[in-house]
């Protein structure tokens, strides 16, 4: 399990760990290439969604590489790789957070506008205050080898360091603690703001006083609850261990967590993908279509789904929530 301060990471642990950053691959690149592929579902969420999956992309490449490799040591290859997914998943963070003041702005304050302009300011903090803070962590060797004791073979804060506490806490974890609290805030905010829209909207129609939420609808209002679920479930391992290590307990160590904080770490590209491109109706009709193309119905099965496509992008118009269903029109 542990051999003096290294965590030993099992090869069942590699391979359970490899395989999720593949899905993470796999999804990520889904989530940029469907962007790419089809101009008129470019919607302002989605792009900031594709950002998103830029950051993942990366993330699970820089540690599949780490988990791979095992690093055992410092190496010069242990600082890139351990430079790359700092930047990469402190820019998730970023992003992640930031999707969610896009969709507070557009939906609770009802200002597209604002919104719009707020996308400068994402790009400079999403990626500069990341690309600040590794630099600033390269140039002062503190990133490096740190005997998996926070992370599953991958390098990220050289455990050898005085501080590395603090650059703990700098590279990642206080954003991460952040983002626990921000997420959910802005979550429950929209979410009231919708339902109160809806009751309001009931008090005109005295027909339909029990009328229920469309589909399209509860699909984006369950999708506004999984965010900030998913992404604690997934974070929270990584939480749970560095809380273990300023504590001194070898609990950290344990397989089952090691495993669960490797699974956590790589899966958000994968989970982004099942939740905005598998679960959303539109994306899904097309890829469906794409992936029929080559049956001796596909005229007559492609033109339905573009049909089946344009009802729904033209039902999801009328609808409040923006990124769950492609369409941020007022």
């Amino acid at each position: 399990m542990a051999n003096g301060n290294h965590t030993v990471v099992y090869f069942s642990e590699q391979v359970v760990v490899l395989f999720s950053c593949g899905l993470s691959l796999l999804g990520s690149s889904l989530i940029i290439l469907t962007y790419v592929i089809w101009p008129d579902l470019r919607t302002a969420p989605r792009k900031l969604l594709v950002y998103l999956s830029v950051s993942d992309l990366l993330s699970a490449a820089s540690y599949a590489y780490g988990v791979w490799r095992a690093f055992r040591t410092d190496s010069l290859d242990c600082v890139v790789q351990g430079a790359i997914s700092t930047f990469a998943n402190t820019s998730s963070f970023f992003w992640t957070v930031a999707i969610a003041v896009y969709l507070y702005v557009f939906i609770v304050r009802s200002s597209q506008r604002v919104a719009d302009s707020l996308e400068l300011i994402f790009h400079l903090v999403s990626w500069g205050v990341p690309l600040i803070i590794t630099t600033a962590g390269v140039c002062l060797k503190k990133i490096g080898y740190d005997a998996s004791e926070v992370s599953v073979g991958w390098c990220w804060v050289r455990i050898s360091a005085p501080d590395h506490i603090l650059w703990m806490l700098l590279t990642g974890k206080i954003w991460e603690f952040l983002a626990y609290i921000t997420l959910p805030v802005l979550y429950i905010l929209i979410k009231r703001h919708i339902h109160i829209a809806h009751a309001a909207l009931s008090e005109y129609r005295p027909i339909l006083p029990n009328r229920p939420l469309s589909h399209s609808t509860s699909l984006a209002d369950m999708k506004l609850t999984l965010i900030p679920i998913i992404f604690i479930i997934l974070r929270i391992w990584s939480t749970v261990r560095f809380i273990l290590l300023l504590a001194g307990s070898s609990a950290r160590q344990s397989p089952v967590l090691v495993t669960l904080h490797g699974i956590g770490n790589t899966l958000q590209g994968a989970a982004n993908c099942i939740m905005f491109v598998l679960f959303t109706q539109p994306i899904r009709a097309r890829l469906c279509a794409t992936l029929c193309c080559c049956s001796k119905h596909r005229p007559l099965q492609t033109g339905l789904v573009s049909l089946q496509v344009r009802a729904q992008l033209s039902q999801e118009k009328s609808h409040i929530c923006t990124l769950g269903n492609e369409d941020n029109a007022p």
